[in-house]
C-alpha cells in the first residue's frame, strides 16, 4: 500500500506550489492531474508551429526586484526562488475604456491618480481616501469578505461612472460573483492590479510552470499525469485516500484539493447530495489573433484594454446568447517592457476575452460548435475594435477556445474560470483533513494561485490535523 503524507488534487499553480512547500519539509507528496499536461487553464499549447498561452494575460501582483513586501516577494521566499527565476517584464501600460471616459494605468499608482484627476476632477480627494481605506486589508480575514464592493465604493466615490470603471478590470480578472463583487475580493484584486501591477515572462506561462515542476521533482515530489481522482475515500470525519479513474487506490494523512468546493465534495464518499447551484456561472471564450506585424505598428501600444460599451458595466452570464459582446478584454503579450537582449515576440498577438454561456456552448454538436467558434470570433473582434485599433486586415492565423475547452482542462462545473462565488478563505471542508486551495479558496491569478497553495500548505499540512 502506497502511503503519502499529503495528496494534492490538481497540477495547477496552487497544487504545484503547495507540493514544493511541503516537499521542502521532507513530506512524501503526490500531485495528481487528470490531464496529460500541467497548469489547468494557465497552461500552453502548440499549433501550426506557434506557441500559445492559455489563460495568462498577465502576472498580477508585480513588485520589482528587492521588494520585501507583497505576494510575489512572499512566494519567492516560501518556495526559495530568486526574483530572476520568473524573468518578469513590466507592462507598457493599460487602459479602462468606456464610451465617455478612458483611464490609463501602469504599475505606478500615480498614473491612475492623475488620470482620475483629469477625467473626474471632483473625485481626486475621494480616490485618495479610498486608497487609505484599502491599505491594511487582511487577505485571510473572512469577516465582511462577502460584503458588497459596490456599496463600499459608493461610501467614498460619488461619481457612478468611476465606480463602474474601477470595478471593470477587477471583476474581469478575478470575480466569480455576478453583477457585484465581494468586498474582500475587491480589496485583493485592487491591490494586485492597481497598487502592484502587471508583468509577464518573455517565454510566457510555460517558464513559470516548468520552474515549479522542476523544483517539485528535485525535492522528491511525485507528479502523476493522466491520474484523475474519481473518489475520495472517507472514514468517519476524515479522508483516508483516493481512488483514481483507473481504480488505483492511494492513501494519505491529508488531502489538498484545487478542484473547487462543489467538485471536491462530489468526490467524497460521504456526500449524498450535491449543491450544483454553488458552482460559478461565469465562463468565457478567448479569441486569439496572430498578426503579420507588432501591434504597436498599428497604433495599439497598450498591454491590456478593458472595455465596456455603456456607462453601466455588464458582468453576468448571457442567457439568450452564446456570448455577451458588450464588454471584453484585449491583451497583447507583445506590449511588455522586455529586455533589449530578447527583443520582442516574433508574431504580433492580440487576445480577446468575451463572457460566454457554458450550457449553450456545451449543447452544440461538433459541426455547429466549429461554425459558432468562427462566427463568434468575427463578432467579438468587431466589437473590440470599437475601442482599439482595427487589426483585422493584418491577421494571419486565429484560434478560439470556449467554455467547453475550459471545462475539459479545469473540470470546473459550468466552465467557471473563477470558480464558485462562495470562497473559503481558510480552506476547510466538512472533513478534518481535507482542504481546499486555488480558485475556491479565494486567491486568483498566477501569483494568487501560487500564494493560495503556499498558504493552505502552511496552515493545514505542516502539522498533523
Amino acid at each position: 500500500m502506497v502511503q503519502y503524507d499529503t495528496i494534492i488534487i490538481g497540477a495547477g499553480m496552487s497544487g504545484l506550489a503547495a507540493g514544493i512547500r511541503l516537499a521542502h519539509y521532507d513530506q512524501k507528496v503526490c500531485v495528481l492531474e487528470r490531464h496529460t499536461t500541467i497548469g489547468g487553464l494557465n497552461s500552453f499549447y502548440r499549433m501550426n508551429g506557434r506557441d500559445y498561452d492559455v489563460g495568462l494575460h498577465a502576472v498580477t501582483n508585480f513588485t520589482p526586484a528587492g521588494a520585501k513586501k507583497g505576494p510575489l516577494a512572499r512566494l519567492l521566499r516560501q518556495l526559495r526562488f530568486r526574483w530572476e527565476d520568473f524573468e518578469l517584464s513590466e507592462q507598457c501600460g493599460s487602459a479602462i475604456a468606456f464610451p465617455s471616459a478612458r483611464l490609463r494605468f501602469t504599475n505606478d499608482i500615480e498614473v491612475l491618480k492623475s488620470e482620475i484627476a483629469r477625467e473626474f476632477p471632483n473625485q481626486r480627494d475621494n480616490f485618495e481616501r479610498l486608497l487609505g481605506q484599502l491599505a491594511d486589508y487582511d487577505d485571510l480575514k473572512q469577516e465582511n469578505f462577502a460584503g458588497s464592493a459596490r456599496a463600499f465604493l459608493a461610501e467614498t466615490i460619488t461619481e457612478p461612472l468611476l465606480i463602474e470603471m474601477l470595478l471593470c478590470p477587477l471583476m474581469w480578472y478575478g470575480n466569480a460573483r455576478e453583477d457585484d463583487m465581494d468586498y474582500g475580493q475587491f480589496c485583493i484584486m485592487f491591490r494586485s492590479i492597481f497598487l502592484e501591477g502587471f508583468a509577464r515572462p518573455f517565454k510566457g506561462v510555460r517558464l513559470i510552470l516548468r520552474a515549479l515542476v522542476r523544483r517539485f521533482r528535485s525535492l522528491g515530489g511525485e507528479l502523476k499525469l493522466r491520474s484523475g481522482v474519481s473518489r475520495i475515500k472517507v472514514d468517519g470525519d476524515r479522508a483516508v485516500g483516493v481512488v483514481l479513474d483507473n481504480g488505483t487506490e492511494l492513501w494519505a494523512k491529508r488531502i489538498l484539493s484545487s478542484a473547487g468546493i462543489v467538485e471536491t465534495q462530489r468526490m467524497c464518499e460521504d456526500i449524498t447530495e450535491e449543491v450544483p447551484a454553488r458552482a460559478g456561472q461565469l465562463s468565457f471564450i478567448e479569441s486569439i489573433s496572430v498578426l503579420d506585424c507588432q501591434p504597436n505598428k498599428l497604433g495599439f501600444g497598450e498591454t491590456i484594454v478593458f472595455y465596456n460599451d455603456s456607462d453601466q458595466f455588464h458582468w453576468r452570464k448571457p442567457i439568450d446568447s452564446l456570448c455577451d459582446l458588450r464588454t471584453g478584454v484585449v491583451c497583447s503579450p507583445n506590449n511588455y517592457l522586455y529586455p533589449a537582449e530578447v527583443g520582442n515576440l516574433n508574431d504580433g498577438i492580440m487576445r480577446l476575452t468575451t463572457i460566454a454561456n457554458f450550457d449553450r456552448w456545451m449543447a452544440l454538436d461538433e459541426q455547429e460548435y466549429a461554425r459558432q467558434k468562427c462566427w463568434w470570433y468575427d463578432r467579438s473582434v468587431a466589437s473590440a475594435v470599437r475601442f482599439v485599433p482595427d487589426f483585422r486586415a493584418h491577421t494571419i492565423d486565429t484560434d478560439v477556445f470556449t467554455p467547453k475547452t475550459i471545462r475539459r482542462f479545469t473540470w470546473h462545473d459550468n466552465g467557471a474560470v473563477y470558480g464558485a462565488p462562495e470562497k473559503k478563505l481558510d480552506g476547510t471542508t466538512h472533513l478534518k483533513n481535507l482542504f481546499l486551495c486555488g480558485t475556491d479558496q479565494g486567491f486568483v491569478g498566477i501569483i494568487g494561485s501560487i500564494v493560495s497553495g503556499i498558504s493552505m500548505a502552511n496552515m493545514h499540512c505542516l502539522r498533523d490535523p
